[in-house]
């Protein structure tokens, strides 16, 4: 299932940000999320590009149903890469996060229609109107092949980060 990504709470992160606040002080903790939003960043881009490449398949329009161009001023899979967002905290649950931010998708439009793409199938309301729905089709786990292609790189550089991190503690 598609959904945020995240690499925190283990052990290790929730002891060094622990040693950061008490001998570190604020420039240290800073580093240390700036390096966690870096090993973050290569994975963000590649989820946008991923969406606005992805090839979406509609089911076709009904015999009698009117068309047209979008009334939008933003295509459809630019406003959902829009919406990715980074997290990065180095406080009491120190992590990064890579999300899709609600609040930034377009009016009548939820998360959950990127989650519902990751399976290969979407169903959503007609330009915001929930009276009318269109179903659309794509290829399905996208979103968990770019997280699992990445994960391999961000668990070997943040475990980079925290030796080096825990090194100037020391």
């Amino acid at each position: 299932m598609a959904g945020s990504v995240q690499i925190h709470g283990t052990g290790q992160l929730l002891t060094l940000s622990r040693r950061l606040r008490t001998a570190g002080g604020p420039r240290l903790q800073q580093n240390f999320a700036r390096r966690i939003r870096r090993t973050a960043e290569p994975l963000h881009r590649d989820l946008r590009s991923t969406i606005t490449r992805l090839p979406i398949r509609s089911g076709g329009r009904g015999a009698g149903k009117r068309g047209g161009p979008s009334p939008t001023s933003r295509p459809f899979r630019l406003a959902l890469a829009g919406a990715v967002r980074i997290s990065v905290r180095a406080g009491s649950a120190p992590g990064a996060r890579v999300f899709i931010d609600e609040t930034l998708l377009p009016p009548g439009i939820s998360a959950g229609v990127l989650y519902q793409l990751d399976t290969g199938r979407l169903r959503h309301p007609v330009f915001g109107n929930r009276r009318r729905w269109a179903n659309q089709t794509t290829s399905p786990g996208w979103w968990n092949r770019t997280v699992n292609r990445h994960t391999p790189r961000m668990r070997a550089e943040v475990a980079r980060t925290l030796d080096d991190v825990r090194r100037q503690l020391e």
